[in-house]
């Protein structure tokens, strides 16, 4: 079962229940997790949200989205606008970039790292820029102020409806006893209701979470087959876990939802096209802003524009990454030991011009190079210098599991929790590593490009 399903659709947690309102709705048999007791019976059970559903979001977000923008763009020659190719290209890609931000906002709201109104922004983004960038590259005539006050809309109406659930009634998770469900209960966002009993609780919107792996014993087994006969999602307590946090624990190799170690081999063949296609299109833009950066890197500084270090990447295998350089440049001790492989914060070995680069990330533009030659991609585990990467592998049980997909210039490690070079601190980043792996696909793919964009133009976030 995947990680993201049980936090999806019928689920978005409400940090603003009281523990009195959650006693008052819950069924027989439960306990919540704030040690209230419920009492047995009937109870009232949790209002369906209209506006949760995709039906309702389709019919007052697409007037906001996407017929209102397009009918004030074409409001002066309304009569003939079906035939005008710009209007139609426009119509066609504002309903084309609203759907995707629908779409990711009610799918990678299911991932952890922030709550549902701070998905908003990074999906709207990834989505509108990827059909602008489309649009941009094969010329279609549209109206970029149409886009605009679409994009507009479309934001505006996404943080409606991510404030009504989180204002309206929270979902409700039932978890069967055990030492592992009990330590869910330290997240405090999430109404747990541990059931006292092997009784099926009057709501019928309950979530049921139990340790699969352990041995309930057959009241609670029986309750657990009653439950998922019944058409309740049972889920196992890893996966809620791992869906709260963004990381998977690593005491074990972690499979993921297909039962097996290696990623979804069909996403990663249309990753890898699309990598190569963006990366041919954006060529001759980044050629373009790589001779500026390039003359400014050499005024402030001597030594060569660009900075080129062996990694670890894909597979094990050994590549020269390129950067644009952002240090004072020391022939002398370029990849003598792993000291000098590693950056701290505020490295005072970081150019002025060098931490403008690093703070946009600029100075990872070269890679596209490497994305090319198909040694990187633009999202995936960063690759770590070959020393570092030795020195990890020597330590930490399982770090060479995450060059089991291509390494990115940005990744799910980056924008939740930035750069970091000591080795607990690397042994945390694996945790995120291991989410990204075993969660492989473009929602989340997209999701950290939005996060990324939202970094690098805001400055805030990790990186």
């Amino acid at each position: 079962m995947s990680a993201r399903t049980p936090l999806g659709r019928t689920a978005y947690k409400n940090s603003r229940t009281s523990p009195a309102s959650a006693a008052g709705t819950a069924g027989s048999g439960a306990t919540v997790s704030r040690k209230r007791t419920v009492n047995s019976g009937l109870h009232s059970v949790q209002p369906k949200r209209f506006l949760a559903r995709l039906r309702y979001q389709l019919l007052f977000g697409l007037p906001v989205g996407v017929i209102c923008p397009t009918i004030v763009y074409n409001l002066p020659h309304l009569s003939d606008a079906a035939s005008q190719p710009s209007s139609v290209w426009t119509f066609v890609g504002t309903l084309l970039a609203f759907l995707a931000s629908l779409y990711l906002f009610r799918r990678v709201a299911t991932f952890p790292g922030v709550g549902v109104l701070g998905h908003v922004l990074p999906t709207s983004v990834a989505s509108y820029g990827t059909i602008v960038a489309v649009f941009f590259a094969f010329r279609f005539d549209y109206s970029r102020l149409t886009f605009l006050a679409s994009f507009g809309g479309t934001v505006m109406f996404l943080f409606l409806v991510g404030g009504y659930l989180r204002r309206s009634q929270g979902q409700r998770f039932y978890l069967v006893p055990s030492p592992a469900t009990q330590t869910l209960l330290a997240d405090p966002s999430t109404q747990w209701m541990v059931l006292s009993e092997p009784v099926l609780p009057q709501d019928p919107y309950a979530v049921f979470i139990a340790d699969l792996r352990a041995d309930l014993g057959d009241a609670w087994e029986r309750l657990i087959a009653e439950a998922a006969v019944a058409g309740f999602p049972v889920y196992h307590v890893k996966q809620i876990s791992e869906s709260l946090t963004g990381r998977v624990e690593i005491e074990h190799l972690s499979e993921n939802s297909f039962g097996s170690l290696v990623p979804n081999l069909s996403y990663r063949s249309v990753k890898r096209l699309v990598d190569l296609a963006s990366a041919l299109l954006a060529l001759p833009l980044i050629l373009v802003l790589g001779l500026i950066v390039g003359i400014v890197i050499k005024l402030e500084s001597p030594g060569p524009m660009l900075f080129r270090q062996r990694r670890r990447g894909y597979r094990g295998e050994v590549f020269e990454v390129i950067k644009f350089r952002t240090m004072t440049h020391r022939p002398d001790s370029a990849e003598d030991s792993k000291d000098q492989a590693i950056t701290v914060v505020r490295d005072a070995r970081i150019t002025r011009f060098g931490q403008f680069l690093r703070r946009t990330r600029i100075d990872e533009l070269p890679q596209i190079w490497n994305i090319i030659r198909g040694e990187m991609s633009w999202i995936g585990p960063r690759p770590e210098a070959l020393q570092l990467s030795d020195w990890y592998a020597a330590e930490l049980p399982f770090y060479t599991y995450r060059h089991i997909v291509r390494p990115g210039i940005t990744g799910w490690a980056q924008v939740n929790q930035g750069h970091v070079a000591e080795l607990d601190a690397v042994n945390e980043k694996l945790h995120y590593d291991f989410y990204y792996i075993k969660n492989f696909s473009a929602s989340l793919d997209l999701l950290i490009l939005g996060k990324t964009f939202m970094t690098v133009l805001t400055g805030f976030g990790a990186k």
